[in-house]
């Protein structure tokens, strides 16, 4: 590939972003389109005016939006999305000093040497716009050069510059998590354990046995248990009550409030008071002291288990129940709004094989994908291209074109892998649902975890094998020889990836400001179809599992890169820079938080950096050795050393803090309760923090007679959209969807 070749990419990603972010700019503007852009504000605050509609500033392009997300601070990210925003902006952040770093050091010292071979600045061809790419590599200095010392130095500061970051990253974002457990209002999640795994019993309902369990050997600190129940028939009641809510909030969305009964002004809510009587029917015929032999059938071998304090529920969830590991098994339960409860309703013992079927499933599908990958691989180096001439000989004279040449090989390659790749986090998370996770953010963590293999592998390594080395494999007979293989092939894959930066980074970054989806669904539901939107209804939370994969992409090219082909650097940090500005202006206006992982994500982002530094570091030394340095290739291994002796010592100092709660902290909030008087309300609170129902929810959080029941039994998940069981950010169970 040209110089040409990555400036016509360049150009064409550059107008499309542009285009996109003036349309942007100007559709932000509309009223009709607040539902699409500025959702969280209108889920979480009043419904104010719209201004003026015939004023002409509407159509007018403007970059306030630029200076809004540039001016919000860390302070305000947290207060409206949660530590999981902050953490994911700290990701930005941390990508953009370590790339600044980098970028200084090489173009300014690395890149000369590339180019000139001799650290002297002389053009191989008077045409620039003729210049192969290749002249700009680590490919082109020569072997035996002593300008390797320029490449090794580099690497050494880069790899010390990142870990530092990282370090301080790392404990910032863990003094971030242990205050967010302490600092905000008490969480039913701390005084609550999940039970799976619980033995059936020809005597005694799952409900029965666990009362008798954890009453038995946790008599002290047990509190109550609430039981898990498979669809019963509350679920025509769930339905029939969301499409009363939602036509009511039509009519008049300001008298929906906490106080369900009084909805319509003007008269009574008979139907809500019709509804009130059939719950407190259902919840009287649920209770556990009348359970009906079809309802005791409904109930599923897992339950919620609430203890008087943290500490109790600490101990109960981390210690081994029996002397069956797949009986009684337990774990400190997610937050409410994290629950995902399809997936409580699986017996324990299917787990592991749920995990390697997915495990299988997923290897299956990276498979699968070799086939674009290798088609994609054969446009950029032209032997597509040759093919297609062949076959349809009406196109030879226009692919003989030197700018349509270009297009194909420079910019269609990553167009076409990045629209193959759209399939892949929905995949993903469709597989990590079937593994049995009980958590929403559990889920998202599974997908993010399998959505970055998946980037590693497919996108990384197989395009370096497929362009480079796939005829070269038999070369590989010990594992000694797989740095000098990929030594061999890294460097010839500069230039694909630097317009695969072009293409899945800046484009893509446009994309996710502009949601066509969720712009075209408003436009079909509000022009064609003719009904008003519900704000709720269209609330997005963020997808941790597409932009954190590809944050961490675009870290691995950075670091694999930065002293093979300095060149990819700019275009990294200009990808940083509108990702900053990009994801702030969203978590600001668009993503609505349903729940709080507490920056569980870190550890991810650390391995991974971890990964792409040690990556980087070896290439490196399989590159020196190729080169015939062996004093560069000497220091290389000293750094893969003390890289890997600072990734053990932040897993012993900082990884336990995000896999348990300290004991200490949760005693002391224990301690505090006691001392405010408030533990008998807590333990009140808690009983009716878990349900699976939102009218049960509801009944059960207003009458205080309820409160006092120890068991309470619910339906299957309803996301009916009901706001009565979802408390605000600043609730007192901490963050929520609005």
């Amino acid at each position: 590939m040209e110089v040409g070749d990555l400036l016509t990419s360049a150009g064409i990603n550059i107008a499309i972003c542009v285009v996109l972010l003036t349309l942007y700019s100007i559709l932000r503007k509309q009223p009709g389109n607040a539902c699409v852009y500025f959702t969280r504000k209108l889920v979480s605050e009043p419904i104010k005016g719209s201004g003026d509609p015939s004023c002409l500033t509407r159509f007018v392009p403007s970059a306030s939006w630029i200076a809004r997300a540039w001016q919000a601070t860390d302070e305000e990210i947290l207060a409206v999305a949660g530590v999981d925003a902050v953490v994911f902006m700290r990701i930005v952040v941390f990508s953009i000093r370590v790339f600044i770093i980098a970028a200084i050091i090489c173009l300014f010292l690395v890149l000369p040497v590339n180019y000139n071979e001799q650290g002297k600045w002389c053009p191989h061809h008077k045409d620039f716009h003729a210049e192969p790419l290749e002249a700009f590599t680590i490919a082109n200095v020569k072997l035996g050069s002593k300008w390797f010392w320029a490449h090794c130095l580099a690497l050494y500061l880069i790899s010390c510059s990142a870990c530092a970051l990282l370090y301080y990253e790392y404990k910032s974002i863990t003094q971030m998590r242990l205050a967010h457990i302490t600092g905000s209002p008490p969480n039913p999640s701390h005084f609550t354990v999940l039970v799976r795994g619980v033995p059936g019993s020809p005597v005694n309902s799952y409900s029965e046995s666990v009362e008798q369990f954890f009453s038995t050997y946790y008599a002290e600190s047990y509190l109550s248990h609430q039981i898990v129940y498979g669809a019963c028939t509350i679920d025509k009641l769930v339905k029939d009550a969301e499409k009363i809510y939602r036509m009511l909030k039509t009519i008049n969305p300001r008298s929906l409030d906490s106080s369900l009964p009084s909805c319509l002004p003007g008269g009574t809510t008979h139907s809500f008071m019709v509804l009130n009587q059939k719950a407190d029917r259902v919840l009287s015929s649920t209770s556990i002291d009348g359970l009906h032999p079809s309802q005791s059938k409904k109930e599923c071998p897992a339950a919620f288990v609430f203890f008087k304090t943290r500490y109790a529920a600490l101990v109960a969830a981390q210690v081994l129940q029996s002397s069956n590991p797949m009986l009684w098994v337990t774990e400190l339960a997610p937050e409410p709004h994290d629950v995902y409860w399809s997936n409580l309703s699986i017996p324990y013992k299917q787990v592991w094989f749920r995990k390697i079927t997915t495990l299988i499933a997923s290897v299956v599908f990276m498979l699968v994908f070799l086939v674009p990958v290798t088609f994609v691989q054969g446009l950029t180096q032209g032997v597509q291209l040759g093919q297609l001439s062949y076959g349809l000989p009406f196109l030879k004279e226009i692919l003989k074109q030197k700018f349509i040449e270009r297009v194909v090989t420079g910019y269609l390659p990553s167009v076409i892998l990045m629209l193959f790749l759209y399939t892949v986090p929905p995949t993903m998370m469709l597989f990590s649902a079937m593994e049995g996770t009980v958590s929403r953010s559990q889920r998202k963590r599974s997908a993010c975890i399998k959505v970055l293999y998946f980037m590693i592998w497919n996108v990384f390594f197989v395009n370096v094998l497929s362009g480079s080395i796939i005829n070269q494999l038999s070369a590989v007979s010990r594992f000694t020889d797989i740095p000098i293989q990929l030594a061999q092939a890294v460097p010839s894959q500069a230039t694909f990836f630097t317009t695969y930066v072009l293409s899945s980074g800046w484009a893509s970054l446009s994309c996710e400001i502009m949601q066509p989806f969720p712009l075209f669904y408003n436009f079909f539901r509000k022009y064609i179809l003719r009904k008003d939107e519900d704000p709720s209804d269209c609330a997005l939370t963020f997808p941790h599992h597409t932009e954190i994969p590809r944050l961490l992409q675009f870290i691995l090219l950075g670091f694999t890169y930065s002293i093979m082909a300095p060149s990819i650097l700019p275009f990294l940090l200009v990808f940083f820079f509108l990702a900053f500005l990009v994801y702030r202006n969203q978590f600001l206006n668009v993503y609505v938080p349903k729940y709080e992982s507490g920056g569980e994500f870190w550890p991810i982002v650390h391995n991974a950096t971890i990964f792409s530094l040690l990556l980087a570091q070896v290439i490196a030394l399989g590159v020196f050795g190729l080169k015939r340095s062996p004093v560069a290739s000497g220091f290389v291994i000293p750094l893969i050393v003390l890289t890997l002796l600072f990734n053990e010592y932040c897993r012993q100092r900082f990884s336990p803090v995000f896999k348990r709660r300290p004991a200490q902290i949760l005693i002391e909030m224990d301690q505090q309760d006691e001392q405010l008087g408030r533990k008998q309300e807590i333990q009140n609170q808690i009983r009716s923090a878990y349900f699976q129902n939102p009218i049960i929810s509801f009944q059960l959080s207003t009458d205080p007679k309820s409160r006092n029941t120890s068991h309470h039994h619910g339906d299957e998940e309803s996301n009916c959209g009901l706001d009565l069981s979802k408390p605000s950010m600043n609730s007192t169970w901490g963050p929520r969807m609005a």
